[in-house]
């Protein structure tokens, strides 16, 4: 089988290859449109013979956990800079994206993907620092066959996000229970966002996601294999040491997200927007578009 296909715009290197989604999900899709793909065949996997394998199911995210991941320091962000993030949000064209007179961010994934793993940590820690979560939950990305197998992550399924300055939508098509050899059916995408979806990744790679229709970006933020082993503690602890390689990559993908999100909210909160690793950020968003 042919690894996924990446970003058009931005290849990031094979760690970062998202995830096929084995079935559009689009509310109201005509007979004949939805198309029903095997599961095991979707993204990478690793080993042959053996079937999907369920993750853990999503609880509750552990109070300290949502503490430490909505509550990264300044000058552990200012610290780290851009880190290890090499998929950059490229810029798109088309209408603005938004919700409620705001800029809104479309999420689109799925509790078994370990890519969707990997990136929800940076968007909780970017999104944290223009609004407040709650009703995370936590979870793991699916066991072997899969890549990267039980990447402890958080899920947006049934959490909400309240800001001044965003709208986000979450959404995650597939849990991580098996039933019946596939993963189970979760949250339904409108058929708006799955046009959206279309619109910039035909293929419909997992994560995607779309920043106010300014941005968009396919695939993990940074390589999930440095969360391999740990749990939701030992990462979300991890945040604070701007030395680790865990700080360096979710941290570092999440100041480029706020640089990104700065563009749609006017530099708004000044504090944010002009800290040390936004303006990193940002700089890193203006040499890839002038390298594009």
């Amino acid at each position: 089988m042919p690894a996924p296909k990446t970003s058009a715009r931005r290849p990031p290197a094979p760690p970062l290859h998202p995830h096929r989604r084995n079935r559009w999900l689009v509310a109201g899709a005509p007979i004949g449109v939805v198309i029903i793909a095997v599961s095991v065949l979707v993204g990478v996997k690793l080993g042959t013979g053996s079937g999907p394998k369920s993750g853990t199911r999503a609880e509750t995210a552990a109070a300290a956990v949502v503490q430490a991941v909505t509550g990264v320091p300044a000058g552990v962000l200012d610290a780290v800079g851009v880190g290890t993030s090499t998929q950059l949000p490229a810029a798109i064209a088309g209408p603005a994206l938004t919700a409620d007179g705001k800029p809104r961010v479309l999420y689109v994934g799925a509790e078994y993907c370990p890519f969707c793993a990997a990136q929800r940590w940076p968007m909780i820690v970017a999104l944290s620092r223009f609004g407040t979560w709650q009703g995370l939950g936590q979870t793991t990305s699916a066991g072997a066959p899969e890549v990267y197998p039980d990447t402890a992550t958080l899920t947006f399924h049934g959490a909400t996000y309240r800001s001044e300055l965003l709208s986000f939508t979450g959404v995650e098509t597939e849990s991580n229970q098996v039933v019946d050899g596939r993963y189970a059916p979760l949250d339904t995408l409108s058929a708006a966002d799955a046009a959206v979806l279309r619109a910039h990744d035909p293929s419909g790679g997992i994560p995607f996601v779309d920043l106010g229709g300014r941005r968009a970006t396919t695939g993990a933020s940074y390589s999930p294999a440095v969360l391999a082993g740990k749990t939701h503690a030992q990462i979300a602890a991890a945040l604070a040491d701007p030395a680790s390689a865990i700080a360096r990559g979710v941290n570092g993908a999440a100041n480029v997200i706020s640089a990104a999100l700065c563009e749609l909210t006017g530099g708004q909160p000044a504090a944010v927007c002009t800290s040390a690793g936004v303006r990193a950020g940002a700089a890193a968003l203006a040499d890839s578009a002038h390298a594009g």
